[in-house]
């Protein structure tokens, strides 16, 4: 049993975005009503929910400066005419003529933005199936941590490939953050193969809620993502997913659930700080100890 009453019901949208910003921002918002409908308090959408689209002329054609997008303003104004924290997983937007951003919003019930971040790891990779990806070649890497507030619960926010980065989950629970959000547009390789043991794992380590909205099904770019939006409790289990086709996951979390396996396994409490001492040294790691 949990010792406090403190809930939020939250919704997962997932997608199959395409290149049209404009259909888009229809799809995720019909979604995002249908949440509301159904007493979501808190909605995510997932990774790039404006467009996704792997050619890069094509990409700086289509995309917008943050003050400028359509999407961002669409999405404000619906948060505001459905009073919900509405967090966009991200939006590709311009800051350059040759750069871009993976950029995620936290939107207030009043349409304000309450927290920004920009996706920290890049997703450069060469898959064993012949895909390959250069994220970083149009994205710029965002350089900060970020945890928000909903309804008075510290929220973590992280994009897609940072789930493979866990000091940066780490970091946000100790910061405070009870809920860790992962929205994603994972590929179908990997997804079969890690989706679900990464974000178990962070919410294990943590003691948290991990909510990951995701992409799924084959994409008008031509790219196939895995879906299976993932709910997963602070002990690990998976208390509510999707599937590969668009639709919406929804949830009841108990804040108290966090506590109780804070208390059970105190990790939090229990970590220490090291740094490694001659690495050169053959066969030897040698580790002392930092202050907290």
């Amino acid at each position: 049993m949990s010792s406090t009453s403190e809930t939020l019901r939250v919704a997962l949208v997932q997608m199959r975005t395409g290149r049209t910003p404009a259909a888009s921002i229809d799809t995720a918002a019909a979604l995002v009503r249908e949440a509301a409908q159904a007493g979501a308090r808190y909605v995510q959408t997932p990774e790039t929910t404006n467009l996704m689209e792997l050619d890069r002329a094509r990409l700086f054609e289509t995309l917008h400066e943050e003050e400028s997008d359509p999407a961002l303003a669409a999405f404000r104004d619906l948060a505001r005419a459905l009073s919900i924290h509405l967090h966009v997983g991200s939006l590709a937007l311009k800051v350059s003529a040759q750069r871009a951003v993976n950029r995620g919003f936290l939107i207030g019930p009043d349409g304000a933005i309450a927290a920004r971040y920009d996706k920290i790891h890049m997703f450069d990779v060469d898959l064993d199936n012949g895909e390959s990806y250069r994220e970083s070649t149009a994205y710029r890497p965002g350089e900060q941590a970020v945890a928000a507030d909903v309804d008075g619960i510290g929220i973590g926010l992280t994009i897609c490939y940072d789930l493979r980065f866990p000091a940066l989950y780490r970091a946000l629970a100790e910061a405070g953050a009870r809920v860790l959000t992962v929205p994603a547009a994972f590929t179908r390789p990997t997804g079969e193969a890690h989706w679900h043991i990464l974000l178990r794992a962070r919410a294990i380590e943590n003691g948290a809620y991990v909510l990951a909205a995701a992409q799924g099904g084959r994409h008008e770019n031509g790219r196939e993502t895995y879906g299976h939006s993932l709910i997963v409790d602070p002990w690990g289990r998976v208390i509510a997913e999707g599937g590969t086709d668009p639709g919406i996951v929804l949830a009841e979390l108990d804040m108290g659930e966090v506590e109780t396996a804070r208390r059970r396994i105190p990790s939090l409490r229990h970590g220490r700080r090291f740094e490694v001492l001659d690495p050169g040294h053959a066969g030897h790691l040698h580790l002392v100890e930092k202050p907290n």
